[in-house]
C-alpha cells in the first residue's frame, strides 16, 4: 500500500469480538467536508469521524478506513484514480468482509459502474455513499448514509454476504451500481435506477429484496483488471445536429468507441449525410453504441423505422443501460479486448448486471 494513504482503525473496546470487519475507502465528497474559521468547506481529516459520527464507536463492526492522499472533488475523478480503488479492494479483498467507498455525487455512477466491471465475480458488498450537505451540517445526510451503508456491507445470514455486489447506497435506497444515475442536485434522494428495482430500503430496520439481488456463489472466482481504454466520445442528439459537428467528432484521431444518445427507444435521425457519418465510422472500424437519452429509456432497434436504419448499418443497441455503465463499460471493454466482433458481442451482454436483455 503507498504510504501517502492515511490508514486508522476504529473499534468499540467494549466489544470483544466484532461480527464483521468491513474497510471504508475515503476517496473525497461532501461527506467528508467541514467548514473551517473562515466558513470555507475543507476536507477533515478522517481521524476525527467519531466526532462527527460518535456512533461509529457503537457499531460491532471493525473498522478501517483508508484515505486518499488528497480527498478528489468528483468532478476530477480520472480512470487513474478508477485504478486506485479497484487495487485497494482487490489487494485487501481477502481481508475484510465488505467495503464502503466515500465518494462525491456528481460521478459516483461512472466510478461505481467502473468497479463493477473491473472486479467481475466479486462475492463481497461494495457499498458506494456520499453526502448532499457536508458531515459538520446540522442536517446532513453524512452520517445516516455512512451507518447504514455500514450495516449493509457487515449484513450477514448463515455466514453469507446479503449483498455480495457493488452498489451504491443513498437515502434510505440500496441501487445496483451500474444501474444508477445522478439524478438530483438539491434533494437528498440524489440518485435514481429506472430499469432495475430498488435492492433494498432502510426504514426502522433495512428490507431486503432478495429476488433482485446478485445471487452469492462460493465458486465463483473474482476477476480483476484495471485496463481502460480512454478513446470513446458521446454524441447527443438534438434537433438541428450538424454535419460539419458529427463529421468532425467521428475524425477525432484514434477514436475506437462512439456512444450514440440517441431519442426515445433508440431513434435518430434518417438524413442520408447523418447515417452515412455512422457507416463510414462504422466501416473505419469505430463501433457506434446506441443509449437512449431518456431517464429509464430503452433501446430498441426496428421499433420505429428511425431506429432500423441504425441496425441496418451495425450500430450496437444498448437495451437499458445507463450512460454511465455504458461509458465505462465500452472503455472496459476496449481495455481489455481487441477483437472487435468479441467487443460488440459483450456490449450487447450483462457482463455483470449492468442492463436486461429484450
Amino acid at each position: 500500500m503507498n504510504s501517502r494513504y492515511r490508514i486508522i482503525e476504529i473499534t468499540n473496546p467494549n466489544i470483544k469480538k466484532s461480527r464483521a470487519n468491513v474497510l471504508i475507502i475515503y476517496m473525497g465528497g461532501t461527506l467528508g467536508m467541514v467548514h473551517d474559521e473562515t466558513g470555507t468547506l475543507v476536507a477533515f481529516k478522517f481521524n476525527r469521524i467519531v466526532k462527527y459520527i460518535p456512533s461509529l464507536r457503537a457499531l460491532d463492526i471493525k473498522i478501517t478506513v483508508i484515505s486518499f492522499p488528497q480527498p478528489i472533488d468528483s468532478s476530477n475523478v480520472k480512470i487513474q484514480d478508477w485504478k486506485n480503488l479497484g487495487y485497494i479492494i482487490h489487494e485487501n479483498y481477502h481481508h475484510y468482509d465488505g467495503f464502503v467507498v466515500l465518494h462525491g455525487t456528481d460521478t459516483m455512477s461512472f466510478t461505481a459502474s467502473a468497479i463493477s466491471f473491473m472486479l467481475q465475480g466479486i462475492n463481497k458488498p461494495v457499498i458506494f455513499t456520499g453526502a448532499q450537505l457536508p458531515i459538520s451540517a446540522v442536517r446532513s445526510d453524512a452520517r445516516a448514509n455512512l451507518v447504514t451503508a455500514l450495516e449493509i456491507s457487515a449484513a450477514k445470514e448463515n455466514g453469507i454476504p446479503v449483498v455480495p455486489e457493488v452498489c451504491i447506497y443513498f437515502d434510505y435506497q440500496l441501487m445496483r451500481a451500474n444501474r444508477t444515475f445522478k439524478k438530483r442536485s438539491a434533494q437528498f434522494a440524489a440518485f435514481g435506477s429506472e430499469n432495475y428495482p430498488i435492492m433494498a430500503k432502510a426504514g426502522i430496520s433495512i428490507t431486503y429484496h432478495k429476488a433482485v439481488i446478485k445471487k452469492y456463489d462460493k465458486d465463483e472466482k473474482l476477476t480483476y483488471s484495471d485496463k481502460f481504454d480512454p478513446n470513446v466520445i458521446a454524441l447527443k442528439l438534438f434537433p438541428a445536429l450538424r454535419e460539419d459537428y458529427v463529421r468532425h467528432m467521428v475524425n477525432t484521431p484514434n477514436l475506437k468507441g462512439l456512444i450514440l444518445e440517441s431519442y426515445g427507444s433508440g431513434n435518430a435521425p434518417t438524413e442520408d449525410w447523418f447515417l452515412n457519418c455512422l457507416k463510414e465510422a462504422i466501416d473505419k472500424g469505430i463501433i457506434v453504441y446506441n443509449v437512449s437519452q431518456l431517464i429509464g429509456g430503452v433501446v430498441m432497434h426496428g421499433r420505429y423505422e428511425t431506429s432500423k436504419y441504425l441496425e441496418d448499418i451495425g450500430v450496437v443497441s444498448g437495451s437499458d443501460i445507463t450512460f454511465e455503465a455504458a461509458l465505462s463499460k465500452m472503455m472496459f471493454l476496449f481495455g481489455n479486448e481487441t477483437d472487435k466482433e468479441i467487443i460488440k458481442s459483450k456490449l450487447s451482454t450483462s457482463l455483470c448486471g449492468e442492463m436486461t436483455i429484450l
